[in-house]
C-alpha cells in the first residue's frame, strides 16, 4: 500500500471510529444493548478506547512504511481534538437532530 492510501485509510478508519458510539446502543460495540440507552459516559469511554485503536492502526502502517516518529504531547492533544471534531456529526444524529418518540 503506498502512503498516500494508508493515510486516507487512516482518516477514513478515524471518520468512522469517531461515529460508532454514537450509532448504536450496544455496550462495547459489540457487547449488550443498553436498556433503555446508553449513557453519554459510556459513549465517551468507547470514543477514548477507539481514539487508542485507531491510534494503534495508525502507528502499524507508520512501522510498515518506515520508522516511527517519536511524538511528544502535542500530537496527541492535536489528534484528540481532530478526533472529537470527527465525532462531531454523530453527536449531533445522536443528540441534537434525532426524534425520540
Amino acid at each position: 500500500m503506498s502512503q498516500t492510501g494508508a493515510i486516507w485509510l487512516v482518516i477514513l478508519a478515524a471518520l468512522v471510529a469517531a461515529n460508532l458510539p454514537f450509532m448504536n446502543q450496544r455496550v462495547g460495540l459489540v457487547g449488550p444493548v443498553a436498556l433503555p440507552r446508553k449513557s453519554l459516559f459510556i459513549r465517551l469511554v468507547e470514543l477514548v478506547a477507539l481514539y487508542l485503536l485507531v491510534g494503534g492502526i495508525a502507528m502499524l502502517l507508520e512501522r510498515r512504511a518506515g520508522q516511527n516518529a517519536p511524538q511528544g504531547w502535542e500530537f496527541y492533544a492535536i489528534t484528540g481534538t481532530l478526533f472529537l471534531t470527527l465525532a462531531f456529526p454523530g453527536f449531533v444524529y445522536r443528540y441534537l437532530l434525532r426524534r425520540h418518540g
